[in-house]
């Protein structure tokens, strides 16, 4: 038997044997009634209601999402303070979730530069977080660069849109 067979014939079982525990999430598969604790403290039964005030939906459509920035800056402005602070309000009162930040910048600039930039706006929007008390063990940075644009144009208003940071809740204390 040559090479190429033997190593098909390993991935196969590899991959048979990962699908051997249907149950492994509790009763119901994923997200069910035998999950394994994660999220505890978590009202699940309204995270997309935007009229809850402990919802992911209410987060994102009441306290904010996103904050935005300037051309070429990671500097945060008054407004993106003001939403970082009511997103630090927020995360204290719901101390059962972390964050993921999110870097972005528009399609000007190389992709390096994009993602080095992308990196500085998530870490100002940590750090602000940090300063008004959320511990750095519930956040994760992370930048996209240019590769993730909400709007897709070549002017000034898409390129406004894409220059941001979005902080992503995610169920659990540690991310």
């Amino acid at each position: 038997m040559t090479l190429l067979p033997k190593v098909l014939l390993i991935v196969v079982a590899l991959g048979l044997s990962a699908c051997n525990n249907p149950d492994r999430y509790g009763a119901g598969g994923a997200g069910g009634a035998g999950g394994d604790g994660m999220g505890a403290g978590i009202d699940t039964t309204g995270l997309g209601d935007p009229n809850n005030p402990a919802s992911i939906a209410y987060f994102n459509q009441t306290v904010g999402d996103k904050v935005l920035f300037a051309v070429d800056q990671s500097s945060l402005s008054d407004t993106a303070r003001g939403i970082l602070a009511g997103q630090a309000q927020w995360l204290q009162a719901n101390p059962g979730y972390a964050i993921i930040i999110e870097g972005h910048a528009d399609e000007q600039g190389t992709r390096e530069y994009n993602l080095a930039l992308g990196a500085r706006r998530a870490s100002a929007v940590q750090n602000f977080l940090i300063a008004q008390g959320i511990p750095a063990t519930r956040m994760r940075t992370i930048s996209y660069g240019k590769e993730r644009p909400i709007e897709a144009c070549s002017q000034e208003a898409c390129y406004a849109q894409n220059r941001r940071a979005v902080t992503v809740l995610s169920a659990g204390a540690g991310v």
